[in-house]
């Protein structure tokens, strides 16, 4: 057998995960869009977005990977998503000298958002006892 569903995961005898990772970043996407417009509220505190984001879109795009195998491309392929929606959540920033808004860098994003990125937490993330929810 070469490929097999199981919990909804899809596992192959070669534990390449590539079509796995790319269908639950689709999956995290379309979570993302469900849930656009209070992300993108002015009401809502950076500080509740990011729950929504960890409680709703991370779990969506973790689900199964206890048994992900990850190289070094589908480490950067997570972290480019997060980077991605936690810069929709954060915003620009403006610019202290040129007074111009820009993107954020990823390291005053990583700065900003001080849990673990998504890599260093995914194992932790199956397990909600865990995360101290």
């Amino acid at each position: 057998m070469k490929q097999f569903k199981y919990l909804g995961t899809a596992l192959t005898n070669q534990n390449h995960i590539q079509e796995e990772i790319k269908s639950r970043l689709k999956s995290g996407n379309a979570c993302y869009h469900s849930v656009q417009n209070f992300l993108s509220s002015g009401f809502l505190s950076k500080n509740l977005k990011i729950t929504i984001y960890r409680t709703i879109i991370l779990p969506v795009v973790v689900y199964g990977c206890a048994t992900w195998s990850l190289t070094l491309r589908e480490e950067c392929r997570l972290r480019e998503f997060e980077n991605r929606v936690l810069r929709r959540i954060l915003g620009s920033m403006r610019d202290n000298v040129t007074r111009e808004w820009r993107k954020i860098h990823n390291e005053e994003l990583n700065y900003m958002y001080s849990s673990p990125n998504i890599v260093r937490e995914r194992v932790h993330l199956e397990d909600p006892g865990l995360m101290g929810i």
